[in-house]
């Protein structure tokens, strides 16, 4: 029994290690994918967007320690739930990924062509989701759940700016239509990272339930 126990520990630490390599990544192709958009560098981009194959691998791989951890292990209560949880954190994150690619996509749209206006609150904008990645990346090694919902008002701050880009860019279109369809890439990449702070919001919620065994809609 010790030994099949100690088996199983092992196997959820290469779970934890494997996940937070996914973060990792995650953050790391956020932050270039809003660099793109911010330099208007096609060429990284489309980097972005190729490289996206290594995050669908990794979470393919998570997936299949989830599987074969159930099926050969039958954990049950805390245990159950951090594998399930371990799971669910991993899609979105590849979600997150898949949302990042959608953003070096907008940015080979808009090509070389003169921005509209600076680009200030996405970039602001991505730098909460990466803190917020980052906060609940320790969150789920912690398992803290305290730190996990701390997630849920940062992604405020994130719904904030983007109902501001929202507005800003509106009035842009309505003075001069000559705007609208770059204006439209905006709210695009706006809406992505928008987007991305939801998927953190429920990472964290997979965290709480993991700790407490209840499902909490941090959402709201």
């Amino acid at each position: 029994m010790a030994a099949t126990r100690q088996q199983f520990d092992n196997a959820l630490e290469d779970l934890r290690r494997r996940i937070m390599e996914l973060g990792t990544l995650v953050e790391e192709r956020i932050a270039l994918s809003v660099g793109t958009l911010y330099s208007q560098n096609t060429e990284t981009a489309n980097s972005v967007i190729t490289g996206d194959q290594q995050l669908n691998r990794l979470q393919n791989l998570i997936e299949d320690k989830c599987i074969l951890l159930i099926a050969t292990q039958q954990p049950l209560a805390r245990d159950l739930r951090k594998v399930v949880a371990g799971f669910k954190i991993s899609m979105h994150l590849e979600r997150m990924g898949d949302l990042a690619v959608n953003l070096a996509k907008v940015t080979i749209r808009i090509g070389k062509e003169k921005l509209i206006k600076p680009l200030i609150d996405i970039p602001r904008m991505s730098t909460i989701v990466q803190e917020m990645i980052a906060k609940g990346l320790t969150a789920y090694i912690r398992e803290d759940a305290a730190l996990a919902e701390e997630m849920s008002e940062m992604d405020h701050e994130v719904d904030d700016l983007y109902a501001q880009i929202f507005r800003e860019l509106l009035i842009l279109m309505m003075s001069d239509p000559r705007t609208i369809n770059q204006a439209n890439h905006l709210l695009f990449a706006a809406h992505h990272m928008e987007r991305m702070g939801d998927y953190c919001t429920n990472i964290a919620e997979e965290i709480v339930y993991i700790v407490k065994g209840n499902r909490a809609d941090l959402n709201q």
